[in-house]
């Protein structure tokens, strides 16, 4: 029934587990769940696309476990979260035609600035601030940018997503990273689709990580909306910094 046997089911059931609660809070499943599933034998393409089955079940509890807390109204994101679906495909697509090489060489470097934004910057607490961009601009630029670099390459897409909402869109750290859930469900969804195009994810692997994904990400929200930003953010500082290492080392 799965494609991997049971002790390395249950392996790859526990990394489910601690990225959903990662993923909920700060971003960043994916740098467990990638690293466990090549660990197991799977092939790269593989690993990537069994990550995006499993991932859309964290994302999407997330998003709806922030909305129950009156944090996002999910009705409101409806265009962006299409969007971004149609944006990560347009970027799965472009994969062969974009220098891959070349952004995975800088991504290392952005992810650092963006752990010592958040590590540095004062008042940035749970507290909206003043907005840089407007909604329109925001959604017409920003979301499928980023959208179509996780259909591209992937690794950094919540940090990339909550440091344009606290930025630009002058979001608090607790309603940014709610903010973040559908949109990231939303790429996770629309990379999946082109994945499942071109390569062949473990399916029936996938989905069971996806169940342990839902219980951790239900456990990380309720974290997050009950700390906010204390517990968000050296999280998600901790997250973009070992990242960029595993990017950096990757390289050599």
């Amino acid at each position: 029934m799965f494609e991997v046997s049971l002790d390395i089911l249950l392996m790859l059931l526990a990394a489910g587990f601690a990225a959903g609660f990662v993923d909920a809070i700060a971003g960043g499943g994916g740098l467990i769940t990638v690293p466990v599933l090549l660990l197991t034998g799977a092939n790269p393409v593989t690993a990537l696309a069994t990550n995006k089955v499993q991932g859309v079940f964290g994302a999407a509890t997330a998003a709806l476990s922030y909305a129950r807390g009156g944090h996002v109204d999910l009705r409101s994101q409806a265009v962006p979260a299409v969007i971004s679906f149609f944006a990560s495909i347009a970027g799965a697509l472009l994969v062969t035609k974009l220098p891959t090489n070349l952004i995975m060489i800088v991504l290392p470097i952005v992810l650092v600035a963006i752990a010592v934004f958040f590590a540095t910057k004062k008042g940035l607490d749970d507290r909206d601030r003043i907005r840089r961009m407007a909604p329109v601009v925001f959604m017409a630029t920003m979301v499928p940018l980023i959208a179509a670099y996780d259909g591209l390459l992937g690794p950094g897409t919540g940090s990339f997503f909550m440091l344009a909402f606290v930025s630009l869109g002058g979001y608090g750290i607790l309603k940014a990273t709610a903010h973040t859930k559908l949109l990231n469900f939303a790429s996770n969804a629309g990379a999946l689709l082109a994945f499942a195009v071109v390569a062949t994810p473990w399916w029936m692997t996938g989905l069971a990580m996806g169940v342990a994904q839902i219980f951790g990400a239900r456990l990380g929200a309720k974290l997050a909306q009950r700390i906010g930003s204390k517990l968000i953010k050296p999280l998600l500082v901790i997250t973009s910094l070992a990242l960029a290492i595993k990017l950096l080392w990757d390289m050599v």
